[in-house]
C-alpha cells in the first residue's frame, strides 16, 4: 500500500470529520476542535486538532495538526489525555460537539422555497404571476 503525504491525510480526516465519521468530538476555545477519527480504509485511528474551516475547504485552517496511531483503541487513549489537558487548561467548551460538520461541504443544489428572497421562485408563484397583479 502506497503511503499517503501529510496534505492526503488532513484532507482525508477532514472529509471523514465533515461526513459525520469522528467518533468523538470536541470543541475548544477560540473556535478550535478535537476530533477522533477511525479511518475505515485503513483501520488507523486518528485524533485531529484543527481550527474553523472558513475559505470552504479550500485552505487549512491554521494550527492543524493530527496524530496518527495503528488503531482507534491507541487514538481513544491519546484524544483522552489532549481532552483531560484542555479541560485543566480551561480550554474546553464542549465534550461533545458538532457545531461546524459539514460547513465546508457545498454538494448540492441550492433550492428556493417560501422564505426565498427571489420573487422567481416558482415555489412562490407557481404559475409566474406577479403577485401585485393579483390586488
Amino acid at each position: 500500500m502506497q503511503e499517503r503525504s501529510e496534505e492526503q491525510i488532513v484532507d482525508r480526516l477532514f472529509e471523514l470529520e465533515n461526513s459525520g465519521e469522528a467518533t468523538r468530538r470536541a470543541e475548544l476555545t477560540d473556535q478550535r476542535f478535537l476530533s477522533l477519527i477511525e479511518d475505515p480504509a485503513t483501520g488507523r485511528g486518528y485524533v485531529l486538532r484543527h481550527g474553523l474551516d472558513e475559505t470552504e475547504g479550500a485552505e487549512v485552517p491554521a494550527g492543524t495538526e493530527f496524530y496518527e496511531y495503528g488503531n482507534l483503541e491507541e487514538a481513544e487513549n491519546a484524544f483522552d489525555n489532549l481532552l483531560h489537558e484542555a479541560r485543566q487548561a480551561g480550554e474546553l467548551v464542549a465534550e461533545d460537539s458538532d457545531e461546524g460538520v459539514g460547513d465546508s461541504e457545498t454538494q448540492g443544489a441550492e433550492l428556493n422555497d417560501l422564505y426565498s428572497a427571489s420573487d422567481e421562485d416558482p415555489l412562490i408563484n407557481p404559475e409566474g404571476e406577479n403577485p401585485a397583479d393579483t390586488a
